[in-house]
């Protein structure tokens, strides 16, 4: 059942036959990279197409796994060359490569079970927000000046307003005449009080303060 439909040379039939599932299955893989995610049309687009280029290359370098993988991979990372991409995209990318590549060696039967269960995990994990931040988490910014000691500066503010905090960041700004310092920290609920900005105002100078959700980095390759 797991047997490669590929013999020992590539007919029309086999190469029609993994050629469409190639397409149906990469048509699949874009909707789960869209399921409940912003996603551009040109990584629909690309991923729709993806494990047939693969299909094909392995095709025609003959069977040698090593030169194929190289090119199909230089393929699929030529979008972040050029845009950031989050490590979701990247993850269903290289999945659109392994559904390619078992095409292109006519295991067709593996390259829908991996379609299956891998998409039907990450779709799954999505559903269920696995690894998501709490709503109720932020990143707080706040600019003071250089004359200030930021050390322990709003530590009583934010232990009346907040659940946790933690300083991760302090850089200067404004050509080094103010300090912009970045917190993470853990509302009680999703709402941020007018009163809790209204006194960090106060202690700052009415410097410029932002608080922001956290969000998922993007990764440049």
């Amino acid at each position: 059942m797991l047997n490669s439909i590929i013999g020992s040379e590539i007919t029309l039939d086999a190469f029609l036959i993994c050629t469409a599932v190639s397409l149906v299955l990469g048509i699949g893989l874009a909707f789960v990279a869209m399921y409940r995610e912003k996603s551009s049309q040109s990584l629909a687009l690309t991923l729709a197409v993806l494990p047939a280029a693969v299909q094909i290359v392995i095709m025609l370098v003959n069977g040698n796994i090593g030169a194929g993988v190289a090119v199909a991979g230089a393929f699929g990372l030529v979008r972040f060359r050029s845009q950031p991409g989050t490590a979701r995209e990247i993850a269903v990318i290289f999945l659109a490569m392994a559904v390619g590549l078992a095409t292109g060696m006519g295991f067709v039967v593996l390259a829908v079970l991996t379609f299956v269960l891998l998409g039907g995990m990450l779709m799954l994990l999505t559903l269920l927000h696995f690894g998501q931040k709490p709503e109720s988490e932020r990143t707080l910014r706040i600019t003071i000046p250089e004359n200030l000691d930021y050390d322990g500066l709003f530590d009583d503010i934010l232990d009346n307003y907040t659940r946790g905090y933690e300083l991760v960041r302090v850089k200067t700004a404004n050509m080094g005449t103010m300090f912009e310092l970045e917190y993470r920290i853990t509302l009680p609920d999703e709402t941020v009080p007018k009163q809790f900005f209204d006194e960090l105002r106060c202690r700052n100078g009415n410097l410029t303060i932002q608080c922001s959700r956290s969000t998922a980095k993007e990764i440049t390759l």
